[in-house]
């Protein structure tokens, strides 16, 4: 059994990680290349505030800290529309009772490395990795120190240098990485008079514009974490507002009401940086039974479904459960998590960039709105037939994610022909439409 484990990356993964290897009796050493947030200011504007959902829930009962976290977590039970004429619109996101959680990224990372370091691990700021040795397992860093371990866990990120040293040594890796056309700027809703919430709390806020979108999360100390998803170039796009009086122009006449909420927001949009955003997918994640990419060095995805930090965390049980499996061996553990993560990881990848068009565009639509409605009376009628592909990911852990793609394609097949039933709008809640998506799941 494997002793001195290592974990390059002090974030929401590599902290989680080191907690569940440290309940296990593992020596963990976790090796950050940033200075401590906990004790050094965080850059703003760099943050989409998470959304929290089963799935990481799962992982972070299983360690016992699930407590902990929902002291900084708000339910969001649904979306909030804010369509562009002026009208509003709630749309739950399952069930009664079914709901996503709020979290600031800074606080719950703070929160789990304060957790990590209480389970025993040893954290090592300000550690960047400059190469690793293949043959001892050892990584060497900025400062010309060193640490060599039996096992290497790379969960430091989308830009990992783990994976860019397992890449560079290794004659058939494959890496794909792409981006999207549009970056994210962080920008803000404070709070209202003694940290009240001056638009609805529990709820995902979206501002769906066709071609762009903004949405808003809570915090508990009452302000929004806005985030406008934003075209590079073109027009409207971040090259084109390049005044303070484009910025506000536009926000008065695209973001109406919430332009009445945000003071500081061309300080905001001059001071915050625009981030990219990328989906990454490579193999072999494992080298021998001595290394291993985890979270978003193994799958960076782009924020629309809300998983790139539950997928993470995923991972973490599911290598827990694995380590129980083998009992610890890794020629056993790494190759079986790669087996079963990897097409997993794909998977959410792959929903998270459809799930982009639905957020800025479809929410907005009318028959998406119709088949949508449709979908939650027949789930509602026959819940063992059938789960909208949303709550597949969201709310049924027990479900993998690439399960979740096959039955979430499934079922949008079937509702485009249901949207084509002539008057379907008129007879969308009847037996002959109930009997038609029955017959369609039977063929």
């Amino acid at each position: 059994m494997a002793e001195k484990i290592s974990v390059a990356g002090a974030g929401l993964v590599g902290s989680l990680l080191a907690i569940y290897l440290r309940k296990r009796g593992y020596d963990v050493d976790v090796f950050e290349s940033r200075t401590d947030m906990r004790r050094d200011t965080i850059s703003a504007g760099r943050s989409i505030n998470l959304a929290l959902s089963d799935r990481g829930i799962k992982a972070l009962e299983e360690v016992g800290i699930m407590n902990d976290i929902r002291e900084i977590a708000i339910p969001m039970h649904g979306r909030y529309l804010h369509n562009a004429d002026g009208s509003n619109a709630f749309q739950p996101y399952g069930q009664k009772g079914q709901f996503i959680n709020s979290v600031s990224r800074g606080e719950l990372n703070k929160k789990l490395m304060s957790l990590a370091e209480s389970a025993g691990a040893k954290i090592h700021f300000n550690k960047k990795i400059e190469s690793i040795n293949w043959k001892t397992n050892e990584m060497i860093f900025s400062d010309n120190t060193s640490h060599s371990c039996d096992v290497i866990f790379g969960a430091d990120g989308a830009y990992s240098a783990t994976r860019l040293q397992h890449m560079l040594h290794h004659n058939k890796f494959q890496y794909n990485q792409y981006y999207i056309d549009y970056g994210y700027k962080e920008l803000s809703i404070p709070a209202g008079p003694g940290n009240s919430f001056l638009i609805e709390k529990n709820a995902l806020h979206i501002w769906p514009r066709g071609n762009y979108m903004m949405i808003a999360l809570p915090n508990i100390d009452g302000s929004f974490t806005c985030t406008l998803f934003f075209p590079f170039e073109g027009n409207p796009s971040f090259d084109s507002l390049n005044t303070n009086e484009s910025v506000i122009a536009f926000f008065k006449e695209h973001f109406s009401d919430a332009f009445e909420l945000m003071p500081t927001l061309t300080e905001d949009f001059n001071t915050n940086p625009i981030s990219s955003l990328v989906t990454v997918k490579c193999y072999p994640w494992i080298r021998e039974n001595k290394f291993a990419l985890i979270g978003d060095a193994a799958h960076a995805m782009v924020p629309f479904f809300g998983q790139g930090m539950n997928c993470g965390f995923e991972d973490c049980s599911v290598l827990n459960e694995l380590i129980e499996t083998f009992n610890g061996d890794w020629k056993e553990i790494l190759p079986a998590y790669q087996h079963l993560r990897k097409p997993d990881g794909d998977a959410i990848c792959d929903m998270a960039l459809t799930n982009f068009i639905e957020m800025r565009d479809r929410v907005a639509d009318p028959k998406f709105l119709l088949q949508k409605k449709i979908e939650a009376e027949f789930t509602k009628r026959h819940p063992d037939k059938w789960r909208p592909a949303y709550s597949l990911v969201t709310f049924s852990p027990e479900v993998r994610y690439s399960d979740a793609l096959k039955q979430g394609t499934h079922q949008e097949e079937i509702m485009k022909k249901i949207m084509s039933v002539e008057n379907i709008e008129d007879i969308w809640d009847s037996h002959e439409v109930e009997n038609k998506i029955l017959q369609n799941l039977v063929s």
